[in-house]
């Protein structure tokens, strides 16, 4: 039996247009926090930072997302001020010094808002357009990408939540609303993409379910990100096994239709991306040519 078919799709940035559907591409994650689950205050320096953006380009990341404010389990949410004092430095330092899109892993309007101004192109709203429904008008307004991440509760709440009733349904559901409100503000439909939001309020059993089930997901026409990089439903005793669990999460959503996904270690994974995506690709069907796009990863768009 043939694999998911993944149906290619451009992605509209402000200055180019990224290819998805080819091959998955890779989100290399940079927390620029003190307290993030997995890497907390490692960078949170920004000279540190801006080595460690450089870092993940060279080691095959196709998408810097930049995070200032931890979403774990438990964490309490920050001001502006402060995701602002963290994230900017970084942003500046950066600036043309990358040939990868930066993404900047926020729900706030004003921080993405400077963040455009500071050259990021991509807005990662992890609340999926809930906490600040003027993000979408910012997003809008820079003609930016959007990622659209399903999120139940709030990270305080997370632990004490019951397992989802009809997951993928009320997934769905959810995702539809955040659609519904973010294009009635302007954003486009070739802007965004959507993540079904591993972890975010779903039970330890659920993540896998979500990762086995993203074809459900085929409805939106758009393209799917998901983030399982050493999320918690995958905990185990040690950080090398952490890995090798984290391995073995990411080839799954590749082999079951995922576009980007979002990864902590990019040098570890990009053999796990080279090969999960050989398998899928030779498990495909052919093509028909409604599906037939550039070739290359980026188009750089008229200005």
């Amino acid at each position: 039996m043939a694999q998911l078919m993944v149906k290619r799709y451009q992605w509209k940035l402000k200055h180019r247009e990224i290819v998805l559907g080819e091959r998955t591409l890779i989100m290399g994650v940079l927390n620029v926090t003190p307290d993030s689950f997995s890497d907390g205050g490692q960078y949170a320096d920004p000279d540190r930072a801006f080595v460690r953006a450089l870092e993940l380009e060279d080691e095959g990341a196709d998408i810097l997302d930049i995070g200032a404010e931890s979403m774990r389990p438990g964490a309490k949410l920050i001001g502006e001020a402060e995701e602002l004092r963290r994230l900017i430095p970084v942003l500046k330092r950066l600036r043309d010094k990358l040939g990868i899109p930066i993404s900047v892993d926020t729900y706030k309007s004003a921080v993405a808002e400077k963040a455009l101004e500071h050259g990021a192109e991509i807005v990662n709203d992890p609340t999926g357009t809930i906490l600040d429904p003027n993000l979408p008008k910012v997003v809008a307004k820079w003609d930016a990408g959007l990622v659209i991440n399903h999120m139940r509760g709030m990270p305080e709440t997370w632990t004490k939540l019951p397992p989802l009733k009809n997951l993928m349904r009320s997934i769905v559901g959810d995702l539809e609303a955040s659609l519904h409100r973010t294009q009635q503000q302007g954003v486009q439909h070739h802007r965004i993409v959507i993540d079904p939001g591993i972890g975010f309020g779903k039970r330890k059993e659920q993540n896998s379910e979500i990762i086995a089930k993203l074809g459900a997901l085929r409805s939106f026409d758009l393209p799917v990100m998901v983030a399982p990089s050493r999320k918690s439903f995958l905990k185990q005793e040690d950080e090398a096994s952490m890995e090798f669990a984290t391995a073995s999460a990411v080839a799954a959503c590749i082999l079951n239709g995922a576009h980007i996904v979002r990864v902590h270690n990019v040098k570890a994974m990009r053999p796990v991306f080279e090969v999960a995506d050989a398998i899928r690709q030779g498990g495909e069907e052919e093509e028909d040519s409604a599906g037939a796009v550039q070739t290359g990863t980026y188009r750089k768009m008229e200005r």
